[in-house]
């Protein structure tokens, strides 16, 4: 190892001071930015013992929610790129948690469905999360987990009102 790499090593590791946000610190952008950040830290540790990421946890979810799902319908919900998406479902299904299925009604695309094990693991993978969500509460106060899934909701548009 170089002699400068093994110093950096050595060297008690820096405070830090107070950065001011300026015009950061009311960016609606940079704002959920810091909050998935944060959030997400969480989440990725609340999963590990089941060895699931995030974007896997939110796989199985909509595959229990919507079973028999088109594959190119559950990646375009999750905003996945197709090719991203494959290979997310190859790990899926090397884990035995999915299956893929030739649709009956088009040949030319597949249906997703959970394995019994996928059940299993969607089961405690909801009540790890549902831990999750109660710390994101309990640090939100009342009521304040809610407001904020709301207005998200509402920006994400995910239930665009007529």
């Amino acid at each position: 190892m170089a002699k400068a790499a093994r110093s950096k090593l050595n060297e008690a590791p820096r405070k830090m001071t107070a950065v001011d946000y300026g015009d950061l610190a009311n960016s609606v952008g940079f704002l959920l930015r810091r909050a998935q950040l944060a959030t997400f830290a969480e989440l990725i540790e609340t999963l590990a013992p089941l060895k699931l990421r995030p974007a896997q946890f939110s796989v199985l979810v909509l595959i229990g929610a919507n079973p028999d799902v088109a594959q190119s319908d559950l990646s375009a919900a999750l905003g996945i790129q197709r090719p991203n998406f494959v290979a997310m479902l190859d790990e899926l299904e090397a884990r035995g948690l999915t299956r893929r299925c030739v649709s009956a009604s088009d040949r030319r695309s597949n249906q997703l469905a959970l394995t019994a094990e996928g059940r299993r693991v969607l089961k405690r993978a909801l009540e790890l999360h549902s831990a999750y969500e109660n710390s994101i509460a309990r640090r939100m106060g009342t009521n304040g987990r809610e407001e904020i899934a709301r207005v998200l909701s509402k920006l994400a548009d995910l239930n665009p009102v007529a």
